[in-house]
């Protein structure tokens, strides 16, 4: 069985990734005609169709999209041939998505260490919110994120970092004026959260029993955890936020915990990535360094 070149397989995965083959030929420094001459012979030898293509479309079968992961991978594989022998690794980077205040806490203080690590491995730094993140990861502006949103996608592959634990928190001066000490009291006061379906609140209620009333005064809606972190040191309401991002705030009592001993539910921080990234292995070690790194 003869195997497909590497020159190819380089023209197909620029196919996939154009999704026009003018562009392509032109990415891989072919003709369009001998582009195309390419493509059809790595269709004959593999014996499928690898695209759908018309006068206006270029788009990947279920076959191309199948043997697209593996043509990737065949490719990192034969980079690395390259790579082991030379002398000195080659640079490659990584663009990490996450959210401005989990980057700038803990992500952009470890970048040195990162690349004391790694010094061929270039990181650079993606910020949004879980919907962007998400958008930029499909998109191939990041490729990888690092995120404690529940995800249920098959075509993802993460590897967890560290458990993201919460409190809820209010300032001493609120909860002197206002005690908030049992599920009643929350009609005196104020919620801080991010979004009108309570994705912080929702750690804590959970872990409450069912028959359990939470009915607040008010809702405030401030979209990023600084934002509510500040409202609440403001004494302008309650909250549940990260411990990672408010510890010092605990022990400078400027946050305290009005109901210390209630079980809250915790989450993880994970690295995702697309299952069909060629720099897995890589994306698997910045993962391991990522968790020898305590949260700030």
């Amino acid at each position: 069985m003869m195997l497909p070149d590497i020159d190819s397989l380089r023209c197909f995965v620029a196919a996939a990734t154009h999704k026009n083959f003018r562009k392509a030929s032109a990415d891989v420094a072919l003709s369009p005609a001998a582009f195309s001459d390419r493509i059809h012979r790595l269709e004959d030898q593999l014996g499928v169709r690898l695209f759908a293509r018309t006068t206006r479309s270029v788009a990947l079968t279920p076959d191309g999209d199948r043997a697209l992961v593996h043509a990737k991978h065949a490719l990192e594989a034969a980079r690395r041939c390259v790579e082991i022998s030379r002398a000195e690794p080659v640079p490659y980077d990584l663009t990490i998505g996450t959210r401005y205040e989990l980057g700038m806490s803990w992500i952009v203080p470890a970048l040195d260490e990162l690349a004391a690590s790694v010094p061929e491995r270039r990181i650079h730094l993606y910020f949004g919110d879980t919907d962007g993140l998400l958008r930029g990861l499909a998109e191939s502006a990041c490729d990888a994120l690092v995120t404690s949103a529940r995800l249920s996608n098959a075509a993802l592959d993460s590897v967890s970092l560290h458990e993201e634990t919460y409190a809820l928190v209010a300032s001493p001066t609120l909860l002197a004026k206002t005690p908030l000490k049992t599920s009643a009291d929350a009609v005196n006061h104020t919620l801080l959260d991010a979004h009108k379906d309570l994705p912080l609140f929702r750690y804590f209620l959970d872990g409450r029993p069912a028959k359990e009333a939470w009915r607040w005064k008010n809702l405030s809606r401030l979209g990023s955890i600084g934002a509510i972190a500040a409202r609440a040191r403001a004494g302008a309401g309650v909250a549940v936020l990260p411990r990672y991002f408010i510890q010092h705030d605990l022990k400078k009592k400027t946050l305290v915990e009005p109901l210390p001993k209630a079980k809250i539910n915790s989450d993880y921080f994970r690295l995702v990535w697309r299952h069909d990234h060629p720099r897995d292995v890589d994306l698997q070690r910045l993962g391991e360094d990522l968790r020898a790194m305590p949260l700030r």
